[in-house]
């Protein structure tokens, strides 16, 4: 299963508020560390969608020169 960006971050936020709301110093620690882990999962997940539009997009346009390419012969 692929983890989207909003998704990841979600989970950050909601990591996020438990932090702030925590009573004790290891539990806020460690939704601290959990909402870096998601935020980084996030940044990791948009750069993952950017990467994979921009392959389709290549695609889609060397499919076209190509087709044209074809029909001017």
């Amino acid at each position: 299963m692929s983890i989207t960006y909003e998704h990841a971050t979600e989970r950050a936020e909601a990591a996020a508020r438990e932090a702030e709301g925590a009573q004790l110093d290891n539990v806020r620690d460690r939704a601290l560390r959990s909402e870096a882990a998601w935020r980084k999962m996030a940044d990791q997940a948009l750069k993952t969608e950017e990467a994979r539009r921009k392959r389709e997009a290549d695609a889609r346009r060397a499919r076209e020169e190509r087709e044209e390419t074809a029909g001017a012969v």
